[in-house]
Formats: C-alpha cells, structure tokens, sequence
C-alpha cells in the first residue's frame, strides 16, 4: 500500500500551534496507518528542530491534512512505494507488500527505534562517529531525525540518490557496521523498525527536507 511521508516547516510563531496539533495527532478517515512527528537537524538528543513537523501515512489514496498546511510556511510530501521493511512500529507492521530490491532510482530509508531507558547512554555515545560517516556518504540526498518523543522514541529519514549508495553506507561503513554487531548484544531497542522505499514522487519545497546540493533530475523515479 502506497505510503506518504509529509513534512513541514512553521513560522517560529506558530510553533505552539503545531506543538498542540502534534499532541492530538487526528488520523484523517481511510488512512490505515499515521504517525505524526517531530523533527530534529540530526540524530542526537539537543538536535531537535521546533520549526519543522512530519507525518507519516498509509492510505489507499491521496492524503490531505489541511490543518497542517494551513500552519505551514513550506512544506515537501514523498510519495513511497514500500520495497523492505524489518520489525514493528508501536506494535504494528505498518509497511507491508514490499517489492523487494530495486535496480535504480531514488531510494528512501526510515528507521524508528524505542530505546530501553537502561541503554540509552550507551546508544548515544557509539551515534557519534556514525553521523560523521552519513554526512560524507556518497549519494546522500536528504536527511533528518525524527520522532514521538524528544527522547528514547526516534528514528532517522535519509534520501540516497540510489538503492546501491544506501547499501554502501548501511552495510560497508565500517563505523555503522559496528554499531549493528552490538545491537544483539547491547539491546538498546525495546523496539526497532528498518525500511526501504522507493520513491515516486517528490512535490513542494525540497529544503524543508534538509536537500542537499546535489540534484538528480526531474520525473517519476527520479524524484520529481
């Protein structure tokens, strides 16, 4: 089912406003599965980005949430096509009908976890020399943290220009490769979801997304 990543970036005045609409978190009719988040410039505690609020949708059809665009100074939505997705999400398996691999084309990852309070500090201090490695990935297009919860209840977006450039980072960086051999034995995670997505379309303002210098083209898998 196809999935819908909504992001938006408000005036500093409007802030308590979305502050109190993310709190009620209201699921418009006919979407199956909604997650309605805050964001972060990175992937630590202290990161976190009181301009910018995301929704995640899955829905047979086109999903419209006015009230936040009526919030809004800019916004970008990425229409998805689910390809892998790994583990739950608040108990829930929301990203099925996967596709497997891709060849080519814009590829999205997301990943949401809920730290065990216990092994929060011993996560935090291995993400460091990770976030180093992810802002000189070859192909990062994008990327932002976000979550449900300032702390213990995040995840990451990231853009790859291409499923191969993903793949390089997540499983040959060898800072990052680390960091997945402790996960068994650490436990941080109480939970943990990993997915993969190709997208199909990029609409709105791709700075509220964190976009990069680098652009890829224009039309269907390439993301315009």
């Amino acid at each position: 089912m196809p999935v819908t990543l909504h992001v938006w970036r408000v005036p500093p005045r409007r802030v308590g406003s979305a502050l109190l609409r993310l709190a009620r978190r209201r699921v418009p009719p006919g979407v199956t599965f909604a997650k309605f988040l805050g964001t972060a410039s990175g992937f630590r505690p202290g990161e976190a980005d009181l301009t910018r609020y995301a929704a995640v949708t899955v829905s047979s059809g086109p999903v419209e949430l006015p009230e936040w665009e009526r919030l809004a100074s800019a916004s970008a939505r990425v229409e998805l096509d689910p390809l892998h997705s790994r583990g739950t999400w608040s108990g829930r398996e929301p990203f099925t009908g996967g596709t497997g691999h891709r060849s080519g084309g814009l590829t999205l990852a997301l990943t949401r976890a809920r730290l065990r309070p216990a092994r929060a500090m011993t996560f935090w201090r291995a993400i460091p020399p990770v976030v180093e490695e992810l802002h000189a990935a070859p192909g990062l297009l994008a990327y932002f943290g976000m979550g449900e919860a300032p702390i213990g209840w995040q995840g990451t977006v990231s853009l790859w220009s291409d499923a191969a450039d993903l793949a390089r980072f997540a499983y040959r960086q060898p800072e990052h490769r680390a960091v997945i051999a402790r996960t068994p034995t650490d436990r941080w995670y109480a939970e943990e979801l990993f997915a993969r997505f190709a997208v199909r379309e990029i609409s709105g303002d791709r700075a509220v997304l964190g976009w990069r210098s680098v652009d890829v083209g224009a039309g269907g898998e390439s993301g315009r």
